[in-house]
């Protein structure tokens, strides 16, 4: 069943730069949608919104630019969404996910699969305690993060116990004190996902002395060419991260479809590393969120927005179809 104007896809969002590509490809195709920016949404329980489909791009960094009250927000309409059987992509369950990093390697450790060794705390003074017992260096991560924001490294005890005064255990008091894992060939990979199948794998090659990873934020390939201007950040290439195209081995696929079926996330990225000291492979990090890397023709052959514009609109027919059959019944 087509989509009409009058009951468009809605995108739900809150970055300023990193979906303009797909508003671009929707653009371009006529596609009937609207975008609802965070800080303007207000929502009504009472009312039957007016959306073929509802895609929920919000980001756990958000608070770093001002809108952290709109990811607890975010929960609630999502809950409201569902609860009126409106078709959500990247739904309550997948956000909840998304903005627990404690909840994740739970998911990871149901699911058997390696992950660094953690404890969860809610106090800066539990971080020391925490510790004990794991392999040093050792990171401090907020819950809550996005874009590596608030994590920190320290290589002994002594220095984690001189720091406690300053730790900042994000938004809502909760952080992972985990084993820090040097990455092999300082890389790590991310393969993303369409409709929770995969979609393509990428390696981005750091520094080593940053947390923020964004493939949004990276415009150099590993051969040293710079990628498009017009859709990298501008500080980008002053970070030194560089990115591939890769293809991971069979099971890592399956191990990322997987995940994503577990956490409800249709739409997203899974990360992992290699341990440089032993070849051990960790999954850390899941994500609801995919802006997908930048100047993605260029990286790994071909456009993704256009792939997840294809596939809004055929779960959005499909919703609207089930809709109108439900009505005639």
């Amino acid at each position: 069943m087509p989509i009409r104007p009058e009951r468009p896809i809605a995108i739900f969002y809150e970055h300023p730069d990193w979906f303009r590509p797909l508003f671009a490809e929707l653009d371009r195709r006529g596609t009937p949608y609207v975008k609802l920016h965070a800080d303007e949404h207000v929502f009504d329980p009472a009312e039957d919104p007016p959306y073929s489909l509802v895609f929920n791009r919000m980001s756990p960094s958000a608070y770093l630019r001002g809108r952290g009250d709109a990811i607890f927000y975010t929960l609630s309409w999502l809950s409201a969404l569902e609860r009126r059987g409106v078709r959500v992509v990247n739904g309550y369950q997948a956000f909840e996910n998304e903005i627990s990093k404690a909840g994740q390697l739970a998911l990871l450790d149901v699911l058997g699969l390696p992950y660094p060794k953690a404890r969860v705390i809610h106090r800066a003074e539990q971080a020391p305690a925490a510790a004990e017992g794991l392999r040093w260096p050792i990171a401090v991560k907020p819950n809550i993060g996005g874009s590596g924001a608030g994590v920190r490294r320290f290589d002994s005890p002594e220095e984690l116990r001189a720091a406690v005064g300053t730790l900042d255990l994000g938004i809502d008091s909760t952080a992972l004190v985990q084993e820090f894992i040097p990455q092999e060939e300082s890389r790590i990979t991310r393969v993303e996902v369409l409709g929770g199948k995969y979609l393509y794998g990428i390696r981005i090659y750091t520094p080593g002395n940053s947390f923020d990873l964004c493939p949004a934020d990276v415009c150099q390939r590993v051969d040293g060419a710079a990628l498009d201007a017009q859709v990298c950040a501008v500080d980008a290439p002053s970070r030194g991260l560089r990115v591939e195209g890769y293809e991971p081995p069979r099971p890592v696929i399956e191990a990322v479809e997987r995940i994503m079926a577990e956490a409800r996330i249709e739409v997203g990225g899974i990360e992992y590393m290699v341990d440089a000291r032993d070849g051990q492979l960790y999954y850390y990090d899941i994500n609801a969120l995919s802006n997908f890397v930048a100047d993605a023709p260029n990286v790994i052959g071909f456009d993704p927005f256009a792939r997840l514009a294809d596939w809004l609109e055929r779960e959005a027919e499909a919703a609207e179809a089930a809709r109108a059959q439900k009505e005639a019944a």
